[in-house]
C-alpha cells in the first residue's frame, strides 16, 4: 500500500514529493472558473519548493501573463538540507549560471523571482526567471522566508509531509490565502479541524478520491506496489489519501449534496447491507451515516459521517458541530475495555473512548471489537458530526 511510503517519509523526513503538472493545472483551473481574476495583480509565493525541478514554478511562470500575476517568488532549501540523499547533484540550469557557487549551493537556499520581461522577447514567462542565493538555508521558518511570506498575497506549494501542521500554522499566523497539499487524515488533527469547522479552510475541488502520482528522487527508498519508472528513468510513487487544502473559494463548495429519505433508500440497500447505517451511537447523541450519499433529507438530529464527507460538504447546506475528539459532545465514557482483534488476540485498552461506538448484540466477523461489562461494541473510523442547516 502506497500510504506506507508516505508514513515512512513523514517519520524519516523524506519529503521530496514533486506534484505532477497536470494535477496543478487542473486544480488551478477550478478556481479560475469560479473567479477569472483570482490571481490578478497578486504576488504568489511558492515556499518549500525546488524551482529547478518543481512543476509549481514552471506552471505559474508559463502562465504569468495569462493569470495577470504581479510577481512570482519561489524558494528552495539548501542542498545540505535535502536529507533524502547525501550526494545531491545540482541541475545544469544552475551549474552553467555564472553565479553558481558550489559551497553556497550546499548550505544556502535559493530564491527565484519573476516580475518582468528580463530577456526582452515581448513576454514574461519561465525564461525570465531570475535567481539568487538566500542568506540562509531556505527553511520556511526562517526570518528571511517569513518576510517573503508577509509580502505575498497567496501561498501555494506541496509542503514537507512531516511538517504539515507547522507549515499550516505558519500560513494561518500571517492570515494569507493559500493552496497546499496534505493527507486527508490531517483534517482530524487538533490544529487543523478548528479551521475546517470555522470555515477557514476546506478541501480543494479536484482530488476527492483515489490516489495521486508524485515524482520522487532517484535515491528515494521504494518498497510499495504503487510505483513506476518511466522511459527517462524517473521514479514515480502513487500516494493514497492526498488532498488539496485551501481557503480560496471554488464552485464545488456551493453545490448542494443530493439527499434521500431514510424510508426511500432502495438504491442504497446493497451498499448499506452489513453496515450500521442510521443506528445511534452508544456514546454520542447522533446516528451513523456510512457515506455521504446516504445522508437523509428528513432527519433533524446530529449525524456522524466519514471525513471524506468534506469532499462534498457545502457550508450552505450543513453545519459542522465537531468530530470524534470533540469530547464536549460525548455522552458516555467507558471503563477499561477488552479489545479482541480479528485474529482473536485479546488486550486491555481504553481505545473505545477515542471514537464513535455502536453496541452490537453479536461480535462481527473479521473486525476488531470491544467488550465492556459483557456488552460488545464496534468503533467507527474517524467521524465528523454534522446537522442540516435548514
Amino acid at each position: 500500500m502506497a500510504n506506507t511510503d508516505l508514513t515512512a517519509a513523514m517519520r524519516a523526513r523524506n519529503d521530496e514529493f514533486f506534484t505532477q503538472y497536470y494535477d496543478i493545472e487542473k486544480e488551478i483551473n477550478a478556481y479560475l472558473e469560479q473567479n477569472a481574476d483570482v490571481f490578478r495583480n497578486k504576488t504568489i509565493l511558492l515556499p518549500c519548493d525546488d524551482p529547478e525541478w518543481s512543476n509549481f514554478t514552471k506552471f505559474f511562470a508559463q502562465n504569468f501573463e495569462a493569470f495577470g500575476l504581479k510577481k512570482l517568488i519561489s524558494t528552495s532549501y539548501a542542498d545540505a538540507s535535502k536529507n533524502y540523499q547525501s550526494n545531491y547533484q545540482p541541475t545544469l540550469f544552475e551549474t552553467r549560471d555564472p553565479q553558481y557557487d558550489k559551497k553556497k549551493t550546499k548550505v544556502r537556499g535559493k530564491i527565484f523571482t519573476l516580475d518582468q520581461d528580463k530577456n526582452r522577447d515581448g513576454k514574461i514567462d519561465v525564461d525570465d526567471l531570475d535567481w539568487d542565493y538566500l542568506s540562509g538555508d531556505g527553511d520556511f521558518r526562517s526570518d528571511e522566508v517569513k518576510r517573503l511570506r508577509d509580502s505575498a498575497d497567496i501561498i501555494i506549494t506541496n509542503p514537507p509531509f512531516s511538517l504539515f501542521r507547522e507549515f499550516l500554522a505558519w500560513i494561518v499566523e500571517a492570515d494569507k490565502e493559500f493552496l497546499i497539499i496534505g493527507n486527508m487524515n490531517a483534517i482530524t488533527y487538533k490544529e487543523v479541524f478548528p479551521l475546517i469547522m470555522g470555515n477557514r479552510m476546506w478541501p480543494g475541488p479536484t482530488i476527492t478520491s483515489g490516489d495521486r502520482e508524485f515524482q520522487v528522487p532517484d535515491t528515494f527508498p521504494i518498497n510499495a506496489v504503487g510505483w513506476r519508472v518511466d522511459d527517462a528513468g524517473r521514479r514515480f510513487l502513487r500516494i493514497k489519501g492526498v488532498r488539496w487544502f485551501t481557503n480560496l473559494d471554488h464552485g464545488r463548495r456551493h453545490q448542494p449534496l443530493e439527499l434521500m429519505t431514510i424510508a426511500d433508500n432502495k438504491k442504497f440497500n446493497k451498499k448499506l447491507n452489513g453496515t450500521f447505517a442510521y443506528q445511534p451511537y452508544d456514546n454520542y447523541d447522533a446516528i451513523e451515516i456510512p457515506f455521504a450519499g446516504a445522508i437523509p433529507l428528513n432527519y433533524a438530529g446530529v449525524m456522524g459521517v466519514p471525513i471524506t464527507f468534506l469532499d462534498k460538504y457545502s457550508p450552505d447546506q450543513f453545519e459542522i458541530l465537531g468530530y470524534e475528539k470533540s469530547y464536549n459532545l460525548r455522552t458516555k465514557i467507558y471503563p477499561q475495555q477488552l479489545q479482541i482483534d480479528k485474529n482473536g488476540k485479546k488486550s486491555s485498552v481504553t481505545k473505545l473512548n477515542d471514537g464513535a461506538a455502536i453496541k452490537v448484540s453479536t461480535p462481527p466477523d473479521d473486525t476488531t471489537y470491544y467488550v465492556v461489562d459483557n456488552e460488545n461494541y464496534v468503533q467507527l473510523y474517524k467521524r465528523i458530526f454534522i446537522k442540516h442547516k435548514k
